[in-house]
């Protein structure tokens, strides 16, 4: 995922400490591991038909795209903390949120995240997503519906943290 230059990215604390921490590695320690890895397939001979060769410089194409899309994102950073969070209830970015569907299926619980954190399989999911957009600015007890490539769905907030 690549953020639009100027874009402002929203991010959670930790969400922002976590791609500081990822861009420093990649810029110290990464970076560093695949020019060994050039200069040893280099020192192998004939670069042309060096398989070794061509798989770094992939993979160091691959880096530095990683470390601009970080760069980017860190640079138009929104840290949206705790603190300036609705404390009555009300989900916004950053609250855990709890929901069930009406069919009855197990209750499921999301972080509202900004895309650049969103991880579905872990729990977070983006505010721009459209189950996203649907519970901003709703209670607990609440029912939301949200548009979906299946047709609508409605879900019931059940606590809002």
């Amino acid at each position: 995922m690549s953020p639009k230059p100027g874009k402002k990215n929203l991010l959670t604390p930790e969400g922002y400490q976590e791609l500081v921490q990822e861009l420093e590695y990649l810029t110290t320690v990464r970076r560093r591991e695949i020019a060994e890895l050039i200069r040893q397939a280099k020192s192998d001979g004939d670069v042309m038909e060096n398989a070794a060769y061509e798989e770094a410089k992939v993979e160091q194409a691959f880096l530095e795209g990683r470390i601009k899309t970080l760069e980017n994102l860190l640079r138009n950073a929104v840290v949206v903390a705790d603190e300036e969070r609705a404390s009555d209830g009300t989900v916004t970015f950053g609250s855990t949120v709890t929901v069930q569907a009406p069919d009855g299926e197990r209750p499921e619980t999301y972080q509202l995240v900004g895309s650049a954190e969103a991880d579905p399989g872990a729990g977070r999911i983006s505010v721009e997503s459209p189950l996203g957009k649907a519970l901003l600015g709703h209670k607990a007890g609440d029912e939301v519906v949200v548009e979906t490539p299946g047709g609508l769905m409605r879900f019931r907030i059940l606590r809002c943290e």
